[in-house]
């Protein structure tokens, strides 16, 4: 992602004066299955952070395993 655009958005969510307006705000920039699938992606670090295995992560949330591979690797990368 461009930097520039990172930080514009980044400032744009900052910029949000409570939960229900970052609620709308985030409603605006993406529909309702990317809302969706951003949760479940939130859902899968805290999951592999608590030690759930993977295949059992990916079973709960119906997710691929490759998505919860991805999840794996960037908390390793931290």
């Amino acid at each position: 992602m461009n930097t520039l655009y990172l930080n514009e958005l980044l400032d744009y969510l900052l910029a949000q004066q409570d939960r229900d307006a970052l609620e709308k705000a985030l409603q605006d920039l993406l529909t309702p299955t990317e809302l969706t699938e951003v949760g479940k992606r939130l859902q899968i670090l805290r999951l592999l952070e608590a030690g759930v295995p993977q295949r059992e992560i990916a079973r709960r949330l119906g997710v691929g395993i490759a998505t919860v591979t991805r999840g794996s690797r960037a908390l390793k990368s931290e």
